[in-house]
């Protein structure tokens, strides 16, 4: 999330022409001699298009992550096969254009930060792999915080903290390696995504036959017990019973404890037995953004001729790919019991082979066309606030959880369940407005957001100056 400036020279970086006031927007900084001491990351030297492209993958989550916060279990089963009813548009648009897209393009920044932070360190022969460990050990511990205390079940930060220390090794593979990355993502989503699916029909057979067994009232073995308790467990957490997800809302509106023992969990699930699924994705997206950032994609200097190409191929294949992703989903699971039928029926999941390649396409159709617009200057403004909104993507993630735990969880305000699916996205736009608003402006204050400002102090281990004074500078 700390985006330093590439130096003169480095891979995939051309000269910025003055006469390009975008251009110049992205030119490098002078290295810093070898005698400075190493800083983060100045204001001057950052690269406005990155931090817009941060800015929109973290409002964009928000989109994904606000139904976990808002509403209870299978909330859609009311209206996701129903295209008479607007819901159902409103969630086909956010699932067409946002949700994954969102998700990988940060994960790609990330990839792209942890050559941004060390490469012009590492071109001065300061140390640097402590220095990128610690930071990494940090975000790993403000992921457990973050899920831990705050109780959002979503936290990525742990998860990026984890793959930052294997990606950090593989960040000098040649280009072309990198890009191999697009292959693996999809390999390794559909691999995971399948040994998951499996080994979930696996236990649901399981189930499905001591169920059989207890209904011709004969014994049960010491197996058939064993699987009746695996299915149980997964009841619990990733495919919740009615009356499961009914006790599950009940306490997500009781007390603080009450919300902690369904979310707490859940979160150790994703972090420790089940990390395996989101690792060797997030690990692929990460080398992916590595790539593009040093081919010159994500900074702007590809041609413009070559971004539309881009956008136009992303789009033509991507949007007929998750536009029939989406309608085979409510046609073929309109609710709980028809995926748990599909799921004893049908062997392999087939369908689960379009997510990455839709996923990965969009997010290049959608970088171009972001691209594009910041380099025409239009809507300068309004991208000059995405940018600060992405400058200070820790405190705005972290923001969005404190916000909605404490309006939606039975110890703040207990608006969990209660509000309509259209209200849900009313108070989306009112926290993507307010930090809109307030990011330039603490910005024009301070050198970092109070987070960032947290995490670089405990990276370089010395309070770090905060407050913008007139005085120039320190380059990194």
């Amino acid at each position: 999330m700390d985006l330093t400036v590439p130096t003169t020279g480095s891979p995939g970086q051309v000269p910025a022409s003055p006469s390009d006031p975008a251009d110049a927007a992205i030119a490098p900084p002078p290295v810093a001699s070898q005698g400075s001491p190493v800083h983060p990351v100045d204001a001057a030297q950052r690269l406005p298009v990155i931090d817009v492209l941060r800015g929109v993958a973290l409002l964009g989550i928000l989109l994904m992550n606000i139904p976990g916060f808002a509403m209870s279990t299978y909330f859609d089963e009311a209206f996701k096969s129903n295209p008479a009813d607007p819901r159902y548009w409103l969630l086909a648009l956010i699932t067409v254009v946002f949700e994954g897209k969102m998700r990988a393009l940060f994960g790609m920044i990330f990839g792209a930060g942890i050559v941004l932070f060390t490469q012009k360190k590492e071109a001065v022969g300061k140390p640097v792999v402590g220095l990128f460990y610690r930071r990494m050990f940090w975000l790993v511990l403000f992921g457990l915080i973050h899920a831990h205390l705050i109780l959002w079940v979503g936290d990525i930060l742990y998860l990026y903290g984890v793959c930052g220390m294997l990606v950090y090794p593989l960040k000098q593979l040649k280009v072309r390696y990198l890009f191999l990355a697009v292959p693996l993502v999809a390999l390794l989503d559909f691999t995971g995504s399948t040994v998951f699916y499996r080994d979930l029909r696996r236990q649901r057979l399981a189930y499905v036959e001591v169920t059989e067994t207890q209904r011709l009232g004969k014994r049960l073995t010491a197996a058939q017990t064993n699987a009746l308790e695996d299915w149980h467990k997964v009841e619990k957490s990733l495919i919740p019973s009615r009356d499961q997800a009914a006790a599950d809302t009940h306490k997500m509106k009781s007390d603080y404890a009450g919300v902690a023992s369904v979310v707490r969990p859940l979160a150790y699930e994703f972090e420790f037995p089940d990390l395996w699924v989101e690792l060797g994705d997030s690990v692929a997206l990460m080398l992916f953004g590595i790539g593009l950032y040093r081919s010159g994609f994500f900074s702007g200097q590809w041609a413009s001729s070559r971004y539309r190409r881009m956008a136009l191929v992303g789009y033509g294949l991507g949007l007929p790919l998750v536009a029939y992703s989406f309608y085979y989903s409510t046609v073929n699971y309109p609710n709980i019991e028809a995926y748990l039928a599909h799921l004893e029926r049908v062997p392999m999941d087939w369908m689960g082979l379009i997510y990455p390649f839709q996923r990965i396409l969009l997010v290049f159709a959608h970088v171009s066309i972001l691209i594009l617009l910041f380099q025409s200057g239009l809507l300068r403004p309004f991208l000059r606030r995405l940018a600060s909104v992405g400058q200070m993507a820790f405190t705005n993630y972290i923001l969005h959880s404190v916000v909605c735990t404490l309006f939606f969880f039975g110890y703040g305000l207990n608006f969990y369940a209660e509000l309509g699916y259209f209200q849900m996205y009313g108070v989306v736009l009112i926290i993507w407005g307010v930090q809109l608003l307030v990011s330039p402006w603490w910005l024009q204050h301070f050198r970092f957001g109070p987070l960032e400002w947290v995490w670089r102090s405990l990276t370089y281990w010395r309070w770090q100056p905060i407050l913008i004074r007139n005085e120039k500078a320190v380059s990194d």
